[in-house]
């Protein structure tokens, strides 16, 4: 299943978050205090893989505590959203054991008293019951009602919420309060994995749940570890008491299976090491690790060597950064138990430990890891922010009563401390422009948000297919409206000594943005204005117009979701002969419907999601999509 979209409910310092919409990656960014780990932690307790008992005393707000304590099963806590996938649906047909009609969707809403509430979107799916098997179903039930559907029973809904719930995706949750230490003393882990505590030393409950994966993956106890280590003489003592040590020597026999037990934890310990050091290399590309795990009587070691640095030290001596990857890859790794696919990441101020260059590595990193797993993380580090998807980004802050709120809308923080907030994305930016500036990449100048968004899905669709190798990285940055491309123009082709490249559309606010800028700064340099209907057939075009139909389906859909499924739909009268935006906006005009604001921002951030999703494009969109990329580099284009 896939989350589209939750918010957090009367959890700790959130009252009402708002609906935070969720890709495969999504960044919340905000301040110290803002509330971030508030965001994460509710939509951990929605599904743990482990851990994230439900704790009213410490989850509930404060001001609200005397109240939700005594009706915890009426305050929810937590509501997620998904969609429901083919594949997801024959999980839970075989799980019920018939056939039903599809889910397109369900919404999951969890309470302090731990149970779940399941709302199915459109139409409560219904049993279906083949042909053959009517006649059969009539012979068992001779009084069925003629009034129900043949073929069709009714589906207990309990029994489906049952099913939703066994199927639904587990939260893996990490912070860097976890990191592992490279020395542990194992009568004390003994201690810690129990519950019980160590007088003088103090561990959190994250460092706990660290040590707990790591024996887990080493497959084995921290008992067993001291056991196997056991002196010969310890065993002699364990046999007659301890206060008799100096009265027994050990046997042969003693000695012999001594050197056996040490043999098997020598052997064991390091073909742990060896796995970890292999799967390991899969994830982390700054450096080529190699672990190894030791125990010398009641201590167990970590030691981490490289290529550069052969010489091995213990973990908690190498770098923070490192320290933070290796517990955050032990703690997914164990905890999801291998079976990757359906376990959502929840990363709080990940990797803020890692210096700079390894932060950008980062979020490559994390665009890999989402293939498989969703990922949502907080920070408040600009080399964390992920520029080429700013539409990932949502603003975290604390509105005027106190309450932690999150935001898509990037300029929705008005006093100081939520303009802090979002200081990252600017600080974000001015890196990206910095790139731009001093490292040779190729900045394209558009209109908005949305072209933004647009043109870097065609951008990763196309290097993807391998239809292009841009030599320099292409950088697409909105203007703010048509107004404000003199602007950015002046600051980028004032450093460079050339002009930048402009994308505009060919609707009227486009062509006076055109004309304007031809008359001036780009008299002398007309190919470097691109306009998107020099590449299509269709009137007042804009960059919507370049994509399909199939991948703004479901955008569009999202947009007229409350239009019955037996009234005219939009698809009925698109006209693709026509720019597209119009024809949206007459259609909600027709409908009496009230287009949301940003709603193409909106628009296109599901598409987007849709093209890099799609295993496969047609070729004459990837040709038209090379086309207008060509331009990029060229500047050839004829109107």
């Amino acid at each position: 299943m896939q989350l589209t979209k939750y918010k957090v409910l009367n959890f700790k310092s959130v009252k009402d978050s708002g609906w935070i919409d969720c890709n495969d990656v999504t960044t919340l960014v905000g301040v110290n205090e803002a509330g971030k780990s508030n965001l994460l932690l509710a939509l951990w307790k929605l599904n743990p893989v482990t851990g994230g008992e439900i704790d009213v005393l410490h989850d509930a707000p404060v001001s609200n505590l005397t109240v939700i304590r005594t009706s915890t099963e009426t305050v929810p806590f937590i509501t997620a959203s998904f969609d429901v996938s083919d594949s997801d649906m024959d999980s839970i047909i075989d799980e019920l054991g018939f056939s039903i009609t599809p889910i397109k969707g369900i919404d999951v809403t969890r309470y302090f008293d731990g149970h779940y509430e399941i709302c199915y979107k459109d139409q409560f799916p219904e049993i279906i019951i083949e042909e053959e098997e009517v006649a059969e179903e009539c012979d068992r039930e001779e009084e069925v009602s003629d009034s129900e559907d043949e073929g069709e029973v009714a589906l207990e809904k309990t029994t489906l919420d049952e099913v939703v719930v066994k199927l639904l995706p587990k939260f893996v949750y990490y912070s860097n309060y976890g990191n592992l230490s490279t020395r542990l003393y194992l009568p004390h882990v003994t201690k810690w994995l129990k519950g019980e505590s160590v007088e003088g030393i103090t561990k959190n409950q994250e460092q706990i749940r660290t040590i707990r994966v790591l024996f887990r993956f080493v497959n084995l106890q921290p008992e067993e570890i001291r056991d196997l280590g056991r002196d010969p003489k310890d065993m002699v003592a364990a046999r007659h008491g301890y206060n008799m040590r100096g009265n027994y020597q050990p046997t042969a026999d003693d000695i012999k299976k001594a050197q056996k037990a040490k043999e098997e934890r020598t052997i064991l310990l390091q073909s742990a090491g060896n796995k970890l050091t292999r799967e390991f290399a899969d994830w982390w590309k700054q450096g080529n690790y190699k672990f190894r795990f030791d125990a010398d009587g009641d201590y167990f070691t970590i030691w981490v060597s490289d290529e550069k640095r052969p010489d091995e030290v213990g973990l908690e001596l190498r770098s923070t950064g490192l320290q933070w990857f290796i517990s955050f890859f032990l703690i997914f790794l164990v905890e999801s138990k291998y079976k990757h696919k359906d376990a959502i990441l929840l990363l709080d101020e990940a990797g803020l430990t890692l210096h700079p260059k390894a932060q950008k590595d980062l979020c490559i990193f994390f665009n890999s890891l989402a293939k498989n797993n969703q990922i949502i993380h907080t920070t408040h580090s600009p080399f964390i922010v992920d520029t080429n998807n700013i539409d990932r980004c949502k603003v975290v802050y604390v509105d005027s009563d106190g309450y932690t709120v999150a935001s898509a809308n990037l300029r929705d923080s008005d006093d100081k401390l939520n303009e802090q907030s979002i200081y990252a994305l600017h600080a974000a930016l001015g890196l990206s422009v910095s790139d731009i500036l001093l490292q040779g990449c190729k900045p394209v100048i558009v209109e908005g948000p949305s072209d933004q968004i647009y043109l870097s899905a065609i951008k990763q669709a196309l290097i993807g297919a391998k239809k292009i190798a841009p030599k320099e990285d292409l950088i697409f940055m909105p203007s703010g409206g048509v107004k404000g491309i003199n602007g950015v123009v002046s600051l980028l082709g004032g450093k460079q000594g050339k002009l930048p490249l402009v994308v505009l559309d060919s609707d009227k606010s486009g062509q006076d943005a055109k004309k304007k800028l031809l008359s001036g700064l780009y008299q002398e340099d007309k190919k470097s204005l691109i306009e998107i209907g020099s590449f299509i057939s269709v009137d007042n075009a804009e960059i919507e117009d370049l994509v399909p139909l199939r991948f703004l389906e479901k955008g569009i859909n999202k947009l007229f979701n409350n239009i019955d499924d037996e009234e005219e739909q939009f698809e009925d009268v698109y006209d693709e002969s026509k720019a597209i935006t119009p024809q949206i906006e007459e259609f909600a005009k027709n409908n009496s419907i009230e287009l949301p604001k940003g709603w193409k921002v909106d628009l296109a951030k599901t598409t987007k999601s849709q093209i890099l999703k799609s295993k496969e494009i047609e070729t004459e969109t990837l040709t038209l999509w090379k086309k207008l990329f060509d331009s990029f580099q060229t500047k050839n284009i004829k109107k």
